[in-house]
């Protein structure tokens, strides 16, 4: 989506961007050749392949960014606060991630279930099917990836690891087809429970909640936060995080109650009501894009 990230982060010379999932850096180089010759990018991905990818991809605009390998949740630990004109987060796994057999993201080819973001942290996709409760993952397929069956799959994943752990992305995928044959669907009967697997191995809503307030911490009064989100359960967050933000007022606990309003200044607005989605053009060129939201937000001055 990058006329849509163009347009919602205006970049421009002498402007700084954050941008927290660099992935290939495609993004990268698009703000960096807006914002030329004197704007600059700082960004991170926790994903050290991408880091490198970043880096390569980078390598014209030498002497105007600023990549590291790390979680963009923790952004304001080095970026400085109220610093950027802009704050780019592109959530959700990369092409790269899920073309890549052996990184476990897929149910198309066969690799290792281990769908991890970050390659160093312990937690793999198959220790956690292997080691989970019947409950615990029946509430982890329907909190993260909606799956209407949750509590039969999860008995039925039980059931399939005392015979043979998970270890394989096929093997899954292949139990799925067997609970629930696809019979002309659109979608395979695996993609939910990757998803939520995927949620849950990376922290991913953890992780955008605490990148959302990073975010708005290094964001320059009038500085805009672009998120683009891929499923539903992200973009819930991301609605909730900039409805909170551009009310005139908080309240006690979790349910508004008009009563109990206590009034303070809005800290954000919505640049557009409604989120931006992909052009013809994009969807032509990336059909992966088809479900991709855009939300800004623009930091007041309070």
């Amino acid at each position: 989506m990058e006329a849509e990230v163009l347009a919602a982060l205006r970049p421009a010379p002498g402007s700084l961007v954050a941008d927290g999932t660099l992935g290939g850096g495609g993004h990268a180089a698009a703000i960096l050749r807006a914002s030329a010759p004197t704007g600059r990018l700082v960004g991170c991905d926790r994903d050290a392949a991408a880091v490198e990818a970043a880096r390569l991809r980078l390598a014209e605009f030498a002497g105007r960014f600023e990549i590291r390998r790390g979680n963009f949740a923790e952004m304001a630990g080095w970026i400085a606060a109220e610093s950027c004109d802009g704050v780019l987060l592109d959530l959700g796994v990369s092409s790269h991630q899920l073309d890549v057999a052996e990184r476990g993201f897929s149910f198309q080819q066969d690799g290792p279930l281990d769908m991890r973001m970050d390659q160093g942290q312990e937690l793999t996709a198959a220790a956690l099917l292997n080691e989970a409760s019947v409950d615990e993952l029946a509430e982890m397929f329907w909190k993260y990836g909606g799956e209407e069956q949750s509590r039969r799959v999860a008995r039925e994943v039980a059931r399939e690891r005392e015979q043979r752990p998970f270890t394989r992305t096929r093997q899954l995928a292949g139990l799925m087809e067997r609970i629930s044959p696809r019979a002309g669907r659109k979608t395979h009967p695996a993609t939910k429970v990757f998803l939520a697997l995927r949620v849950a191995v990376n922290d991913e809503l953890g992780s955008l909640r605490r990148g959302l307030e990073a975010a708005m911490k290094i964001l320059k009064p009038g500085g805009r936060l672009a998120a683009i989100t891929f499923h539903a359960v992200e973009d819930r967050v991301v609605k909730e995080f900039g409805r909170h933000l551009s009310r005139g007022y908080d309240v006690p606990g979790e349910v508004d109650v008009p009563e109990l309003r206590r009034p303070r200044p809005a800290q954000a607005r919505w640049v557009w009501r409604k989120a931006l989605t992909p052009g013809e053009a994009e969807l032509r060129d990336n059909p992966r894009s088809r479900s991709g939201q855009c939300r800004v937000l623009e930091k007041l001055r309070t």
